[in-house]
């Protein structure tokens, strides 16, 4: 039988987030990481393309186990609430904002613009029309804004975001917004927070798995713990390892805590996940086996994980790293 290797790579932060279904109203997060979210990671770190092929990535057995499982951290989010500065490019693709635009300019009573000394005549106007128009533009000014200011600082009563998902009207040809939106759209991002995870990668190819450990500690591109907002803290790569998924959770201790002083319990029974490479006897089906990361969206397969209970052996060597 060939002798296999783990890699273990300690995933822990303030804040974590491992979707599985997530939607922009509604971003979750799995109670654990992922495989394609680890997968991803060390993708990452080797600094492969979204094109490239996961190779031996993929073939990776994978296993987790949840030494501090973290609290379900809900974040409220607003989108597009508050006034928002008028551009260009919102009045030219979406015809009704602009025609609010110039309904206001018509009402309101234009500004009296300041003397050019020397002159007589307001600076910025054009004579014989008394007009306020900025210099050299022609155009009116004070009307737009609610309150007047340099160009693109103007607001709109009313009017929030900017126009989404814009396409030609099929009646008159116009560039138009199909989403009007003037008030906040509310999201929800759900994180894990204070969690702490032992995750391992099993393979018959030791140099593989150092060639991975490295990347993790010396990254060709940013590492973020499922979201960019969620940056890993201390030690990745905790070493390479003889044995199974099963066999290296047992000798290996709980994850340190970052606290200061605060030791892990060591009577704790953390439970684990591992892949099957087989659908076994009570292994259930895992739709997150990478295949493929595309920028139109990342390609998933099955596998088979078992999850159970861990005894940590009670000899196990304390570890050595900065948490």
């Amino acid at each position: 039988m060939t002798q296999t290797h783990v890699l273990l790579v300690r995933l822990a932060g303030p804040l974590q987030s491992w979707g599985v279904a997530s939607r922009f109203a509604l971003r979750d997060t799995h109670p654990r990481p992922t495989k394609s979210g680890v997968v991803g990671l060390c993708a990452a770190a080797l600094g492969l393309d979204r094109d490239e092929p996961l190779g031996e990535l993929a073939a990776v057995l994978f296993g987790v186990r949840a030494d501090r499982p973290g609290t379900p951290l809900r974040d409220y989010h607003t989108v597009g609430g508050g006034r928002y500065p008028i551009r260009p490019r919102d009045l030219v693709t979406d015809h009704r904002r602009a025609s609010a635009v110039e309904t206001a300019a018509e009402t309101l009573t234009p500004t009296p613009a300041p003397t050019d000394p020397g002159k007589g005549t307001p600076a910025g106007t054009v004579a014989g029309k008394g007009t306020n128009t900025p210099a050299g533009t022609g155009t009116d000014t004070g009307p737009v804004a609610q309150s007047a200011g340099p160009f693109g600082h103007s607001a709109l009563d009313a009017w929030y975001g900017a126009p989404k998902r814009i396409a030609a009207d099929p009646v008159s040809g116009a560039l138009v917004s199909s989403e009007v939106r003037r008030h906040a759209m509310i999201t929800e991002r759900w994180y894990l927070a204070d969690a702490a995870f032992l995750v391992g990668l099993q393979h018959p190819d030791p140099a593989f798995l150092e060639q991975v450990a490295h990347a993790l500690e010396h990254p060709k591109r940013l590492l973020w713990l499922g979201r960019k907002s969620c940056p890993p803290s201390g030690e990745l790569a905790l070493g390479v390892v003889p044995g199974t998924l099963e066999e290296v959770f047992r000798t290996k201790p709980l994850l340190p805590s970052e606290g200061v002083g605060e030791a892990p319990a060591t009577g704790d029974r953390p439970w684990a996940w591992t892949e099957s490479p087989h659908p076994l006897t009570g292994a259930a089906p895992v739709s997150d086996q990478p295949v493929r990361f595309d920028a139109s969206g990342p390609v998933h397969g099955l596998r088979w994980e078992t999850r159970h209970r861990v005894t940590i052996d009670p000899h196990a060597t304390e570890w050595d790293i900065i948490p």
